[in-house]
């Protein structure tokens, strides 16, 4: 009988997911939240489960207990929890497993093990990779956390064990300010993930994020799939990701692909993941955690090396040997990511809630989109803000850019604003250009007069002109209307070719 797999996820990862289950001949089964009931998502299914969100006001995917009972009593045999808080979450591994149920994902204990930073970093040690000078472990407090500071020396930087996507992280310029700083990290820690370890670390000041993706299976072998540049950020979360890397060289790569696959190695992972490192200015690296998912960024892994990294996360989860061997992965060309956030980029990336009047996406043969969202969709509150992935490929870094702004300039969405402005003036900045940007550009470049359009003015009359006739006229044109307070003039540009 076909496997019957659920996606315990939603929007462009659960349909992501879905091609590969397809591609598998497997049964594709996901839930119906009742935040969510026209989702774009559920047209892609073979079955959908509905499922009421519980009395504690949380989504079915965020009810671990819940779904395990519904993958039960519907005679699931695999659950793939796509990435975020189920993926992390070693209770949930455990609720699957202990219901005979094959979780696509790395073992319960590993994702413990490496959900606590300060244990990740101890195997880190025991397999030679290079840290970043700091504590080994959590600190008792922040009497300790001076002692640490005053002897590595300012800036350093609070981290939560149990932490990510910034939550529980505080930058620490000064020994006055050290106290304060530890108390409301290690409080924002113990409410987002029940644990208020800390432990802290050497600041580096202009760093880049670097990830190296694996892949490993149940029976010893582990491949790396080359790097990814994450420095794009804002807010300790990524928004622009690149493969490779134009700061890595190949003498880099193969060292620091090693270094991943002996970690992994070591720790008997399987399944996809990825070791984070960071790198100084000066070019030295230094390992920072492992994640044991597969990451909202992964498609231009996949792009460069032409390796489905779903595929064999399920193939992986269902014992399948790992065929592919370190010799077969060949990277070919650049990939760029853009992710499209329902934001206000020019009020501290503020999110952004309501209809979607319009959504048209460039259909370019180097272009890949992953979307959860369709003309006339909602952007809840309930959910995060990202709308779609743009994914983008060139022969080399120089066209992949080229073919990114391109693809830009062809999408098209009414309604509400979105990072895509920002993203714009990133990829024609001469530090993304020349691949100095590092993770502190949207703090100390970025600033809002990079969005601003030398015809904004002209533009916006032109705007007011033809909304003004619109309703005198009474007429029901095909020129958009706009509901928002500021005017998207990225759209507006494109919408009537001025």
């Amino acid at each position: 009988m076909k496997k019957r797999i659920l996606i315990a996820n939603r929007s462009e990862i659960a349909i992501r997911i879905i091609r590969s289950v397809h591609k598998l001949g497997m049964i594709a089964v996901v839930f119906k939240s009742d935040r969510e009931p026209d989702a774009l998502y559920l047209n892609d299914a073979d079955e959908v489960i509905p499922a009421k969100d519980n009395h504690n006001d949380k989504a079915i995917f965020l009810d671990p207990e819940n779904i395990v009972k519904l993958a039960v009593e519907n005679k699931i045999d695999l659950i793939h929890p796509g990435y975020g808080f189920l993926s992390e979450n070693p209770d949930f591994a455990q609720l699957c497993e202990d219901n005979g149920i094959n979780f696509i994902g790395p073992s319960p204990q590993l994702i413990r093990d490496m959900g606590l930073k300060t244990v990740a970093k101890s195997m880190a040690i025991k397999c030679g990779l290079p840290l970043v000078p700091g504590s080994d472990g959590a600190i008792a407090d922040a009497q300790a956390a001076k002692a640490y500071a005053d002897k590595i020396g300012y800036p350093v930087i609070l981290k939560a064990s149990a932490g990510g996507g910034g939550r529980g992280m505080r930058i620490v310029e000064k020994p006055e300010t050290i106290e304060r700083n530890f108390k409301s990290a290690s409080d924002e820690a113990m409410a987002a993930f029940g644990n208020g370890d800390m432990f802290i670390e050497k600041y580096l000041q202009n760093p880049k994020h670097l990830e190296f993706q694996i892949m490993g299976d149940k029976h010893g072998n582990v491949i790396h799939l080359g790097e990814r540049e994450c420095s794009l950020q804002r807010k300790h979360q990524k928004i622009m990701e690149e493969a490779p890397s134009a700061s890595v060289t190949p003498a880099m790569r193969k060292e620091m692909g090693e270094m991943a696959v002996r970690f992994a190695k070591t720790i008997g992972y399987y399944s996809a993941g990825t070791i984070e490192f960071i790198m100084d200015e000066d070019g030295s690296y230094f390992f920072m955690e492992m994640n044991t998912r597969i990451q909202v960024e992964h498609p231009v892994t996949e792009m460069i090396t032409g390796v489905d990294l779903v595929d064999w996360q399920i193939r992986v989860a269902l014992g399948e040997v790992l065929t592919l061997k370190q010799e077969d992965i060949v990277i070919r060309g650049w990939a760029i990511e853009v992710r499209v956030n329902a934001e206000d980029t020019q009020n501290r990336f503020c999110p952004q809630t309501g209809f979607i009047d319009l959504i048209q996406f460039p259909t370019n043969e180097n272009v890949r989109i992953e979307t959860g969202v369709r003309s006339g969709s909602v952007i809840t509150p309930y959910f995060d803000s990202m709308v779609s992935k743009i994914i983008v490929t060139g022969s080399d870094r120089k066209t992949c850019i080229a073919n990114t702004l391109a693809a830009l300039d062809n999408f098209i969405l009414d309604g509400l604003k979105t990072t895509v402005p920002f993203c714009k003036a990133v990829l024609q900045h001469p530090a993304f250009i020349d691949a100095t940007y590092t993770t502190r550009w949207v703090d100390q470049v970025f600033n809002t007069d990079m969005l601003e359009n030398e015809d904004e003015e002209l533009i916006g009359a032109l705007a007011a002109t033809i909304m003004y006739a619109q309703e005198y006229l009474q007429l029901s044109s095909d020129l958009p209307t706009y509901k928002n307070d500021r005017l998207n003039v990225w759209v507006l540009n494109k919408r009537l070719n001025y």
